[in-house]
């Protein structure tokens, strides 16, 4: 026979694991958590044309809301890098220079990579991208 603080003591090692888990589960009405996925490595490339090459070096992140979508992305995420890469290619000293020219280059790398992901997940999933550093070098 087993003595009852020890049955209390299994019982209650078997249930913690399942409380811990339905606490992480959204509630309903909650919204979900956000994450990032970082592109590691970094997108380094030239861009512009003309007789001097001009380099760039961009850390992104994409935010995404939950693990699922967060999942998807990291999935696609040669596609993504592919389609940035060629944005940034297309670029020139003005489209780089001015911060506002940024937020505008920003805006346009947000609308592709939702465009990929429309296009092979049926939804967007990225709620947004961050330059944590640009870089460039004319």
């Amino acid at each position: 026979m087993i003595p009852v603080k020890r049955l209390t003591a299994m019982l209650l090692a078997l249930t913690l694991p399942l409380l811990a888990m339905a606490e992480e589960a959204p509630k309903e009405g909650e919204a979900p958590k956000v994450a990032y996925v970082d592109l590691v490595p970094s997108l380094v490339g030239n861009y512009g044309s003309g007789p001097r090459l001009k380099y760039y070096k961009a850390d992104i992140s994409l935010r995404v809301s939950g693990p699922e979508a967060q999942e998807k992305v990291t999935r696609h995420e040669p596609l993504i890098r592919n389609q940035l890469v060629m944005l940034f290619a297309q670029q020139t000293d003005e489209s780089l220079g001015a911060a506002e020219s940024k937020e505008t280059l920003r805006q346009e790398a947000l609308k592709q990579v939702q465009q990929v992901l429309h296009s092979e997940e049926g939804q967007s999933l990225v709620d947004d991208l961050l330059f944590n550093n640009l870089i460039i070098q004319p």
